[in-house]
């Protein structure tokens, strides 16, 4: 056998295993922050009412899907990506989007809620829509990065206008995953993203739309 294709197929093998590795800390909700959380660096926190408390649970319990989701869609993305400096972006952004997942578990922690009972599934679904993003092209999974991101933000957006005003640590997260999220799509724009098809964009919009329906409650 050629060294060099023992090599690679070896590396293969160890981005598999590690992405193997990764599924299982993301769903056993292990993963740590590199960064200060911002919730500790927000004004204290005012008592919650019982209806607030559960209000703010399930919108941070949908934002917590949607990080497991960002990691499923990141990870799959590097593991079929054979540009490498394309993968260490990807990469990169799985990093930080790691510290949304950390943040939303705590969180979710503190507001004596459970994350979604469905997280394997959605993980799952992701890592195979992110599969076939990257096998469909670097500018194609570039370009599903800008509408995923793009859509991210605006969900979260939409978060900030419906968490309760006295739920200031929940705010302060989702305000900087917002801030992260925009600058995710704007990197991946200037990587040389392709314009995704209308269709798809309205797919994407109707698959988000039945995730975080379902994650409000589950």
């Amino acid at each position: 056998m050629n060294p060099s294709s023992k090599l690679r197929r070896i590396s293969s093998t160890d981005r598999l295993l590690s992405s193997l590795d990764h599924a299982l800390r993301t769903l056993s909700g292990s993963h740590s922050a590199g960064r200060t959380n911002p919730a500790s660096l927000a004004a204290q926190t005012q008592s919650l009412s019982e209806q607030d408390r559960q209000l703010s649970g399930a919108l941070m319990r949908v934002n917590h899907v949607g990080e497991v989701c960002a990691q499923a869609l990141y990870q799959s993305q590097a593991l079929v990506c054979s540009d490498e400096g394309l993968r260490a972006h990807f990469e990169h952004a799985a990093q930080e989007e790691a510290d949304h997942l950390a943040w939303t578990q705590q969180r979710l922690e503190q507001l004596n809620t459970h994350a979604s009972w469905l997280n394997p599934v959605w993980y799952g679904g992701a890592f195979a829509i992110g599969a076939l993003a990257g096998l469909a092209g670097n500018r194609f999974s570039l370009g599903f990065v800008v509408e995923t991101e793009t859509q991210v933000e605006q969900h979260l957006a939409s978060h900030l206008e419906r968490l309760p005003e006295a739920d200031l640590a929940s705010r302060a997260i989702v305000d900087q995953m917002k801030l992260d999220e925009q600058r995710h799509a704007e990197e991946a724009q200037a990587a040389g993203a392709a314009d995704l098809p209308a269709p798809i964009k309205s797919l994407m919009r109707v698959a988000a739309a039945v995730m975080t329906r379902t994650a409000h409650h589950i």
